[in-house]
């Protein structure tokens, strides 16, 4: 059974289920994959054969969730175990029962166009078990399992976790480090027998993300077989790699629950997040555009990133009105669209050690409110933008001073501090409430157009005193998400930015909730290509808040050229965090071209096909937008340091019509020679046109460049 049984020819994600020997049990997946048609899967996978094989006594085909009592010793996906009490108490002392569950299909597999259900249950253990699988826009799935509780006595689900198995060809693993201000740090190794297991506790995805890919081995930006899964999820999450010598490879998922968080009662359920699976049988850009696809069919997809300067590098805690809207009057004249004021507008804000939780406009810096910033930025034709950290609470507040019993933590004792503050419990309704109402009385004083949403500390010790202090981190993902929705239906009007100190929570289930993300805190701009060459695996280029920096970064030190800082951040939700009343009037008007050359192919930069280019030259990074209909292109070459030899590097462009024929001209504001060794005025093909099909095979050469520049490259067909 093949789902989706796709009518068109776009490329989308398939799984196979072999119904044929599975009897009662659970149906095996045969293989999950990159598909075009239907023909062109059974070209490959015949039924009789998947019958014969899945047959065979000594091969064992996975399932959507593995269980001991399958025969299987690797990793059981389904971990828990029922407590009876009172009268039903067993005579051993209510010791754990129905731990191995086996569950039985309940009705036939029900499935559309767009969306699969499996039921079943194990009337023994007094479970009952949903699976459902969606087709999502831009082709790839979706999967979860519900669980409930049919029987007596309260169930406790360790566990809940979906699998997916991978193929014997596909044995190398991706996945990402990272820290604060260097977020996505990709690693890679072989699969071997046992268990690669990644544990996000901080209550978010974290630095690193919370996704995996396997392929075949060497898979790169455009070529190997390739499956990426990740958990639609804002909070703690676990993915595994688990082979032993019986079972083939396979990539399990989910929500990492701690110890007692999901207690089901009778009746109750447990759904596990959703679990993204794309299959790309063109590499990982076959990954990201499935999924930069699906991103751009979401009701808050940003249509049009607005181009955007955030003053807290410019001003930090400084809140001076007139410093402010001389910003605000610089910025408006270079075409700025965005006025964002970070930290420091509320109550005793003076820096990071107070204030957190108060969430009123403080009179003593702002004596006749934000008002007059607001109407002076709305005058210059900017939207206006504003900082809040909901989640987190300053000891030295009024709020944690009237209400020390409203934050996280795990036992009577005081958790640790860690950036001054500590983490407000959302699953409490009364500290829910008091953070919706002061948002809310903010927002509709003030005409607000953009919250810039930040959450600075890890859920350490994630518990909530008004449930006995027991772990609270699934019910406070979940309340996080339900204030986003009910701010954006009582404010539908302003768009919303994910910031954790920097790309500390950037997810798929998040990204349903808001506009854009705040990438990293570093700004630096040789920090950033890395950083951002990375973060479009699973996210649009619009999404990415990419700023211009001071001309000396605040975090390393470094001084880049304007021309490179802008570069950097040009193909991203672009903008500007740089104190521009330090700028010079050159300066300025470089920044007045960088934003008209943005506006002018932003439709191509956040409407097309995100490529990264392999190179062999390791000092080089090669990245751009192909236009959906292979029309166009937007390219960057970037000498990201200096190179080991003198041999240049060929660029070769994915997506273009390969029957068109292509004129090739550097673009942007700086001129192609601009601190450069060896390049030609005329283009990077001295002039000449060049078909689609050898722009992809063949490719342009680029000689060795100067270290931290960047050539923009336009190509058109004519």
């Amino acid at each position: 059974m093949l789902f989706p049984n796709i009518q068109d020819k776009t490329t989308r994600s398939g799984i196979i289920l072999d119904e044929s020997k599975a009897g009662d049990l659970l149906p095996s997946v045969a293989a999950v994959l990159a598909v075009t048609s239907p023909g062109a899967f059974e070209k490959v996978i015949f039924p009789e054969a998947l019958s014969r094989n899945s047959a065979s006594p000594s091969l064992r085909l996975p399932r959507l969730l593995n269980e001991e009592s399958y025969g299987s010793l690797s990793r059981p996906n389904i971990r828990g175990h029922r407590i009876m009490h009172g009268d039903h108490q067993d005579s051993d002392g209510g010791m754990a029962r129905d731990w191995s569950p086996r569950f039985i299909l309940d009705a036939d597999i029900e499935a559309d166009d767009t969306s699969m259900s499996i039921r079943a249950s194990d009337a023994d253990a007094g479970l009952s078990l949903l699976t459902q699988i969606e087709s999502m826009p831009g082709g790839s799935l979706r999967l979860r399992h519900t669980l409930e509780n049919t029987a007596e006595g309260t169930y406790e689900l360790e566990a809940l976790e979906v699998r997916i198995p991978l193929s014997d060809r596909q044995t190398e693993i991706l996945d990402f480090t990272g820290r604060h201000e260097h977020e996505r740090i990709p690693q890679r190794h072989g699969i071997g027998d046992g268990t690669w297991l990644r544990e996000h506790r901080r209550g978010k995805p974290g630095y690193e993300g919370n996704m995996l890919i396997a392929g075949t081995p060497g898979f790169g930006f455009a070529d190997g077989d390739v499956i990426a899964v990740q958990p639609a999820w804002s909070g703690n999450a676990v993915l595994a790699v688990d082979r032993s010598s019986e079972d083939l490879a396979s990539i399990s998922a989910g929500e990492l629950l701690l110890p007692g968080e999901m207690m089901l009662a009778q009746g109750e359920r447990y759904e596990t997040p959703w679990i993204i699976v794309t299959a790309s049988d063109h590499g990982l850009d076959g990954v990201a555009q499935s999924l930069h696809n699906w991103q751009r069919s979401l009701p808050l997809h940003p249509q049009r990133q607005a181009v955007t300067l955030n003053v807290w590098e410019a001003v930090y805690f400084d809140h001076d009105f007139g410093k402010l809207a001389d910003i605000a009057r610089k910025a408006s004249e270079i075409g700025v669209e965005r006025y964002v004021l970070d930290d420091g507008w509320f109550h005793s804000r003076r820096d990071d050690l107070a204030g957190l939780g108060d969430w009123w406009v403080d009179p003593e810096v702002w004596p006749q409110g934000l008002k007059p910033l607001i109407d002076l930025v709305h005058g210059y034709g900017m939207q206006f933008g504003l900082w809040f950290e909901p989640e987190m609470v300053n000891p030295d507040s009024d709020l944690y001073r009237q209400h020390p019993e409203w934050i996280m933590k795990a036992s009577g004792r005081q958790p640790m501090l860690h950036r001054h503050q500590f983490v407000l419990d959302l699953s409490n309704p009364e500290a829910y409430g008091h953070v919706f109402e002061h948002m809310s009385r903010v927002l509709e004083e003030n005409p607000v157009d953009y919250v810039k949403w930040d959450h600075n500390r890890d859920l350490l010790e994630g518990g909530s005193p008004r449930a006995g202090y027991s772990p609270a981190v699934h019910n406070q993902t979940l309340a996080y998400w339900r204030l986003l929705e009910e701010l954006h239906q009582r404010f539908p009007n302003i768009e919303w930015e994910s910031c954790a100190s920097g790309g500390g929570r950037i997810d798929m289930g998040v990204i349903e909730r808001v506009s854009r993300f705040w990438s990293s805190d570093m700004t630096d701009a040789l920090s950033r290509q890395r950083i951002q060459e990375w973060l479009v695996q699973n996210v649009a280029p619009e999404y990415l808040g990419a700023h211009i920096s001071a001309p000396t970064s605040h975090q390393s030190g470094r001084t880049f050229s304007l021309a490179f800082r802008a570069a950097t951040a040009v193909f991203y939700g672009f903008g500007i965090e740089w104190n521009l009343r330090e700028a010079s009037e050159e300066d300025l008007e470089e920044l007045t071209r960088w934003i008209a050359w943005y506006k002018e192919h932003r439709p191509v930069l956040h409407g097309g096909d995100h490529v990264r280019i392999d190179v062999a030259d390791p000092a080089v990074i090669a990245y751009g937008s192909v236009a959906k209909d292979g029309a166009s292109a937007l390219i960057a070459h970037v000498q990201y340091e200096e190179s080991d030899s003198n041999r240049g590097v060929w660029l070769r462009i994915p997506g273009l019509d390969p029957e068109g024929v292509f004129e090739l001209k550097w673009s942007g504001p700086e001129e192609a020679t601009a601190a450069l060794e060896t390049l030609d005025p005329s283009g990077p093909s001295h002039g000449s046109r060049a078909s689609g099909a050898f722009l992809s095979r063949i490719g342009i050469w680029i000689p060795r460049c100067r270290p931290q520049t960047v050539r923009l490259i336009e190509i058109q067909r004519r």
